[in-house]
């Protein structure tokens, strides 16, 4: 039954058409005839392509970002072939150095199993449980041994391992470089031998690091893995400048993310507040929409027939959809449309905030409405003012220097952040 249900997937699109859909917002395509034969091959003989995306568990929560590589895993899924998750708990006890220009401490076994369980309960909001493998690195590199590390070690060069940007970087800075940083790349590409892999996805970041994988394949006479990596995504606050997408990728150190475990009203409410521009990039790169239906959807908008609004909603819907629950991505739209289309505000449910005067006559606004936590701070909330986001009981706030007296007052911060505050 499974076999016949991944023979009918493999077959709902041409290799054409598979190659259109798994490549798109590709950074790095290693090397593009090589996938369209593996997919023309797996298409004509019915066997499903061995994907492999490895994920060291170093954080415990995931947010849109890091959800990217699983919706490009998630499309070669829905087309029958074969997905591997795979945990590196091993290579987690090194620390990839990728991009950092210090040396990554490594995490404790312990750290690395709380991760990775973490891991496993959000990746299957995006995946599809019954259609994907989850391996862990340690299954092949513990039994590895100090023989086969050595022969592994011995296969690549210095030469070659300082070719990679933040190793080069260092070496000509004469800043640190552990011995045991040059192993990471080493047995991220033995987990390609040991999975067979036809493809392995990436962030841009780790493309020296899949082309060793490559590399390894070539040396033991196997058919060399494809290689794919995407894009870094762009934060909730990026705008578009002469046509292209400009800003900070997002981070919760930067508090412009969208964690796929936050409620549905939050991952709605956040996604309502990008351009339309943005849109347009999360479309490409997030939505189970086929890249036809994008651009069908984008020139209904251009043309009029489909206001700008609308596709947006549609598109914030499906993202709160797809990580609490259809009823629930139904239901945030639906609140949504009510406090804020409507001008609706429901008081009740707002948290309340209590500033002692200290007896004083009157505060600042800029320093209670830290309290609040509608704003991380005074600097922030003057910025946020000089921008007309800002209104207490419903009028707008400009004057830095503005002032409020004893009682209560309904207090708001853009069009999603709102709290009750009482000064006494």
């Amino acid at each position: 039954m499974a076999r016949a249900m991944t023979q009918d997937l493999l077959r709902k699109a041409t290799p054409e058409e598979q190659f259109e859909e798994v490549t798109r917002g590709t950074v790095d395509l290693q090397v593009a005839e090589e996938l369209k034969k593996k997919l023309e091959r797996s298409y004509k003989e019915g066997k499903p392509l061995v994907i492999k995306a490895g994920f060291d568990p170093t954080r415990p929560d995931l947010h849109l970002g890091h959800s990217l590589l699983l919706t490009r895993m998630r499309r070669f899924q829905d087309f029958g072939h074969t997905v591997v998750f795979l945990i590196g708990d091993f290579t987690a006890l090194i620390g990839d150095p990728s991009g950092k220009n210090t040396t990554r401490p490594p995490l404790s076994r312990e750290e690395v199993q709380v991760n990775a369980e973490t891991y496993k309960q959000q990746v299957f909001k995006v995946l599809d449980a019954g259609r994907t493998q989850v391996r862990f690195n340690s299954e092949w590199l513990d039994g590895l041994g100090t023989e086969g590390m050595i022969r592994l070690a011995s296969s690549y060069s210095v030469q070659r391992m300082l070719e990679r940007d933040d190793f080069k970087k260092r070496f000509r800075d004469n800043r640190t470089i552990a011995i045991h940083e040059f192993l990471y790349p080493l047995l991220q590409g033995y987990d390609s031998v040991a999975l067979k892999s036809d493809v392995e996805l990436g962030a841009t970041d780790q493309l020296f690091n899949l082309l060793v994988g490559r590399q390894l394949m070539k040396d033991k006479a196997m058919e060399p893995q494809v290689i794919m990596t995407g894009p870094i995504l762009e934060g909730l606050d990026a705008r578009a400048v002469d046509g292209k997408i400009v800003g900070d990728k997002m981070s919760k150190s930067l508090d412009n993310y969208v964690g796929i475990n936050e409620s549905a009203d939050q991952i709605f409410g956040k996604l309502m507040s990008i351009t339309d521009d943005l849109m347009w990039r999360y479309y490409e790169l997030l939505s189970s929409r086929t890249l036809k239906e994008v651009q069908a959807l984008r020139e209904s908008v251009q043309s009029g027939q489909t206001h700008p609004k609308a596709a947006k909603v549609a598109f914030a819907q499906e993202l709160a959809s797809r990580f609490q629950g259809e009823e629930a991505g139904k239901k945030a739209a639906a609140d949504f449309e009510a406090r804020f289309a409507n001008k609706q505000l429901d008081t009740e449910s707002l948290a309340l905030t209590t500033v002692p005067l200290a007896g004083a006559p009157k505060a600042l606004v800029t320093k209670v409405l830290p309290e609040t936590k509608l704003v991380a701070s005074s600097t922030e909330a003057r910025k946020l003012m000089a921008q007309g986001g800002v209104r207490v009981n419903g009028e707008k706030v400009t004057d830095p220097k503005a002032e409020l007296g004893p009682g209560e007052y309904l207090v708001q911060v853009g069009k999603l952040k709102a709290a009750k505050l009482k000064l006494e």
